[in-house]
């Protein structure tokens, strides 16, 4: 039976605030919920707090105050659905927003694991004794992907918190890997229960138009589907980005909104 949207959305907010959780301490600002990540890692995010009224632009800038006192990224998140009016709260509050396409997956739309040009699809193995040397590759090649840079040197400290997370089970790194050209394109899937999100999938300029997005999409969504979960989703950067995931079997639910402090006038 079809998942109804309204469900959906449910899940999700309990899979948002979930996820963070193991690796975060939690402080409430009002109806805003900001995890402090402890350990190493990727920052996490303030977002809506589960069962509150709407954010107010208070909350906003008090923990916009705190993320700068601890060094963090000022960056929030949330489900334009679930939260509707936080939209004109945010940009009252001085942020950027992007309203990146929300997808998820229509399992019985979902493509068949093909052969990729020039490479294979491997999930990486927290026991193999490569492990730091591809997921630095990864991070390299996602890095270069996203901001155009190589990626910077990765601690054994940050080695050992991937390790970790692979070994637990509940999240997956997956790469394209050339034998002449080494690791081409990467993508993780983070999960929580029954519901798992695809993100961080990129792939090197050089190496785009070979189809390696949508083939570890799929890979990774059927890596899902086989470990018991149901709902699969992701964001995707812009309309042209979530037709991509149209054709691998994924349909546009909505719309996640990330925000950060919009840039100063020059």
């Amino acid at each position: 039976m079809a998942l109804q949207d309204t469900d959906v959305f449910v899940r999700l907010e309990r899979f948002y605030d979930a996820l963070p959780r193991p690796y975060a301490r939690v402080e409430d600002f009002g109806g805003l919920v900001l995890f402090v990540r402890e350990g190493e890692g990727w920052p996490y995010y303030a977002r809506p707090r589960i069962g509150a009224d709407t954010p107010s632009a208070a909350d906003i800038t008090a923990a916009r105050q705190r993320q700068r006192d601890l060094g963090l990224p000022e960056a929030f998140e949330w489900v334009h659905e679930t939260t509707p009016d936080l939209l004109a709260v945010a940009r009252s509050a001085g942020l950027d927003v992007l309203l990146a396409p929300l997808l998820v997956l229509e399992q019985a739309a979902l493509v068949p694991d093909l052969p990729v040009q020039g490479g294979t699809i491997r999930f990486l193995d927290p026991a193999s004794p490569d492990f730091a040397a591809e997921v630095f590759a990864a991070r390299s090649v996602a890095q270069h992907a996203f901001a155009g840079a190589p990626a910077a040197k990765v601690s054994a400290a940050q080695i050992e918190a991937d390790r970790q997370r692979l070994a637990t089970g509940d999240y997956y790194l997956t790469v394209v890997d050339s034998p002449t050209e080494g690791i081409l394109a990467t993508g993780t899937l983070m999960r929580v229960g029954d519901v798992a999100e695809i993100a961080g999938v990129a792939t090197l300029p050089a190496a785009r138009g070979r189809g390696y997005a949508s083939q570890l999409t799929a890979s990774l969504a059927r890596r899902a589907l086989t470990e018991g979960v149901d709902l699969v989703f992701l964001s995707a950067g812009d309309d042209d980005v979530a037709r991509l995931y149209t054709k691998v079997g994924f349909r546009r639910v909505g719309t996640a909104c990330i925000a950060e402090p919009a840039a100063a006038p020059l």
